[in-house]
């Protein structure tokens, strides 16, 4: 029972931290991507011209992927907009043979489906990216205090020893910052495999908006399953718009999800290797847990935040058996 109401105030704490705890999560994970570039820099130019350049380079690749984002989806309801006539009639035959079926509430949703409706959404979305502009802000002032402060934390570290032995716990977080920095590299490089396979596939089959659809594939693939099933139904559903017929939505959905599949069942597992494996019930269970905690930012850091307890169980005798539950595999790693 002690176990169990800690771990209660702890996630209520995480909950109610999330202005605070949420940026300071990302920084961290920033700074452990970023900071092989800084130390580079550092060892031909000063220290602060070596800071400097480092968070440009991190601001102009945070500021692409968000500038992707806006236009892949601001396209998208231009085009719903543009076709809101067409959209409200479809919308409308659609409810009428779903009543013909017995779903008598189907009408009753037409008649509360209209343009305000669809703005709304938009508005609802715009507000969300000005919250994320937000949180980047934030995560930014934490990742330049922290990027200063690493060479002072290792010295200290390497001279640790009580509580903790400092050079372990140093090795266990120069691991973990491996990690990560595979992490996203197997994810920008499958992110871009995913991305040009959804532009070629909505190409051939003529479906509006291939470039969009594949700008929008290729960002969302950073969230593990939320991501690519957005991906995949967004154009779906815009093809019955598009085609007014339910053969060639299911052509389109089938298509994206066979590409997903593939990528991520097979491709991704055989770059990442036995480094990056996690098993799949709790990589689910890390974004749908961390989408409740800290909402979008909280499903992209979920996997991360599992790599880490992932790498620090295996370097902690004691719990290795976990690293072992968390792997999926029969054993961890050392």
């Amino acid at each position: 029972m002690l176990g169990l109401c800690t771990a209660l105030l702890v996630l209520a704490a995480l909950y109610a931290a999330q202005s605070i705890l949420a940026p300071v999560a990302f920084a961290l994970f920033a700074i452990a991507i970023v900071w092989p570039l800084q130390r580079a820099l550092a060892a031909k130019i000063p220290a602060g011209l070596a800071l400097l350049i480092t968070l440009v380079v991190a601001v102009t690749v945070i500021s692409a992927l968000g500038w992707l984002a806006v236009w892949g989806f601001g396209t998208v309801g231009e085009w719903a907009i543009d076709n809101s006539g067409r959209l409200q009639t479809l919308y409308r035959h659609w409810a009428v043979l779903l009543e013909q079926q017995g779903l008598y509430s189907a009408g009753l949703l037409a008649e509360s489906f209209d343009m305000m409706w669809l703005l709304r959404a938009l508005g609802d979305v715009a507000g969300h990216l000005r919250e994320i502009i937000s949180f980047i802000g934030i995560t930014l002032v934490f990742m330049i205090l922290g990027l200063l402060e690493v060479p002072l934390v290792a010295r200290r570290l390497l001279v640790l020893q009580q509580p903790v032995d400092g050079q372990t716990v140093l090795r266990t977080c120069v691991s973990v910052a491996r990690k990560f920095q595979k992490y996203m590299l197997v994810r920008t490089l499958m992110s871009a495999i995913t991305g040009l396979g959804v532009w070629g596939f909505a190409s051939l089959t003529g479906l509006h908006l291939a470039r969009e659809w594949g700008v929008i594939a290729f960002v969302l693939n950073y969230i593990p399953f939320i991501g690519p099933l957005v991906a995949t139904a967004l154009p779906a559903l815009f093809a019955i718009a598009q085609f007014e017929s339910w053969q060639m939505p299911v052509v389109v959905f089938a298509g994206l999800y066979a590409l997903q599949f593939l990528t991520g069942s097979y491709i991704e597992p055989l770059i990442a290797g036995k480094a990056l494996a996690a098993s799949p019930f709790m990589v689910l269970f890390a974004v749908f847990f961390g989408t409740f905690l800290w909402g979008i930012p909280g499903a992209f850091i979920g996997v991360p935040i599992l790599i880490a307890l992932a790498t620090i169980c295996e370097n902690v005798a004691s719990l290795r058996w976990i690293a072992g539950l968390l792997s999926g595999q029969s054993g961890a790693s050392g």
